[in-house]
C-alpha cells in the first residue's frame, strides 16, 4: 500500500478544505474556512449552467445534470444567511456531495485543498457561532491549523435534513419487528442519530448504552466488562457504530475491539450517512460484520436481526 493512502483504523480522516467569505460590520471580507470528509465529496466543479427551481427556498440555485443524474444546487452561503463582501476573491466552484444515496451540490467561495487530519485532534463543538443558521449542532467538529486558524467540520447531513431533502426516520411497524434481548452498545456523536436509532433498537428489545465517540465507546466496554467479566459477550448482543466521530473514529475504534480478546466476539455494524462504494469494504477489513447507510428502517431491522440470530447461535453452538 503506497504510504499516501489513508489507511483503515488509522484515526484519520481526509477533508476538502473550502471557503465562505462574510461581509464583516466594518466592511472587510472574513474567510472562513470549513472542511467535509473527502469520502461524501463525488467531485468538485466548476459552476454548471443551472435550471431555476420556481417556488423554490432562495438558497437552491437549481439543478442540473450530472451524466444522466439531476442534482439540486445549494448556496451554502445564502442558506446560513450571510452577507457577502462584493471584493472578496470569489472562485464559486460547486462540491457534489453523496450522503445517505443523495447527490446534491453545494456552491462555495473556493475549494482550496485536500488535508489529512487526525480525529484525534478535532474536538468537539462546545460554543457558539454567528454564521446565521450555522449553530453548533450543524458542526462535526473543530480543528486546529496553520498560523492558529480554526477549521470547522460542517454536518451537511442535519444541513440537508433541515432543508428537507430526506428525512431521518426508522418507523416499521410493531408487528412485523422481532424482538430480542441484551444489551445494544450505541456509539454515535449526533444526538438525533443516537435518539432514532435507540428507539429502534428498544423496539426490538434492546437496552441501549449509548457513547458519543469511539474513545468514550471503548470506555464503556470497559465500565460493562467491570460488571459482566467474559459473560460480557452473553450480554453485549451488537455494537453500532457510527464511523465520523471526534477524538477517536468508527473504524478505528473497531479496530482496537478486533484486537482485544475480550471483546472481538461481539459482533459490530456501522451505521454512516457515507454512502461511497468502500466503506463497507473498509468497515469488513476492521472487522465489522455489516454496513448500513442512514436511515432505511427495512434494512436497518434485517440487518441487525441477521447479525444478533447469527451471534445467539454461535452462543449457543459454542
Amino acid at each position: 500500500m503506497n504510504d499516501k493512502t489513508l489507511k483503515v483504523g488509522s484515526n484519520e480522516l481526509e477533508l476538502v478544505d473550502f471557503r465562505l467569505f462574510k461581509k464583516e460590520p466594518d466592511g472587510s471580507a472574513y474567510e472562513g474556512i470549513y472542511g467535509i470528509n473527502v469520502a461524501k465529496v463525488r467531485e468538485i466543479i466548476k459552476m454548471p449552467k443551472l435550471t431555476e427551481l420556481p417556488g423554490s427556498e432562495d438558497y437552491i440555485e437549481g439543478i442540473f445534470d450530472l451524466r444522466g443524474v439531476v442534482v439540486p444546487v445549494v448556496d451554502l452561503a445564502k442558506w446560513m444567511g450571510i452577507e457577502v463582501p462584493s471584493d472578496a476573491p470569489i472562485k464559486k466552484r460547486v462540491i457534489i456531495t453523496e450522503f445517505n444515496n443523495i447527490l446534491i451540490g453545494f456552491i462555495v467561495h473556493d475549494a482550496k485543498r485536500i488535508r489529512r487530519i487526525s480525529w484525534a485532534d478535532i474536538e468537539p463543538a462546545s460554543f457558539s457561532v454567528t454564521h446565521g443558521k450555522l449553530d453548533k449542532s450543524k458542526i462535526t467538529g473543530i480543528t486546529r491549523i496553520e498560523n492558529g486558524e480554526i477549521l470547522l467540520i460542517l454536518d451537511l447531513e442535519s444541513i440537508v435534513e433541515e432543508m428537507g431533502f430526506f428525512e431521518s426516520n426508522l418507523e416499521i411497524e410493531d408487528e412485523k419487528l422481532e424482538k430480542f434481548s441484551g444489551i445494544v452498545l450505541l456509539v454515535d456523536d449526533s444526538p438525533t442519530a443516537r435518539r432514532i436509532e435507540k428507539e429502534a433498537l428498544e423496539k426490538m428489545g434492546f437496552e441501549v448504552i449509548e457513547a458519543t465517540n469511539g474513545e468514550e465507546g471503548l470506555q464503556k466496554l470497559q465500565e460493562l466488562y467491570a460488571v459482566y467479566g467474559d459473560k460480557i459477550k452473553d450480554k453485549i448482543k451488537l455494537i453500532l457504530s457510527d464511523i465520523e466521530m471526534p477524538k477517536m473514529d468508527g473504524y478505528h475504534m473497531a479496530a482496537k475491539i478486533h484486537e482485544d480478546k475480550r471483546f472481538n466476539e461481539i459482533p459490530l455494524i456501522f451505521s454512516s450517512s457515507i454512502s461511497d462504494a468502500f466503506s463497507d469494504i473498509r468497515g469488513a477489513e476492521v472487522g465489522a460484520e455489516g454496513y448500513l447507510v442512514k436511515f432505511d428502517p427495512n434494512k436497518f431491522y434485517e440487518k441487525i436481526s441477521q447479525v444478533v440470530k447469527a451471534h445467539n447461535k454461535g452462543l449457543i453452538d459454542g
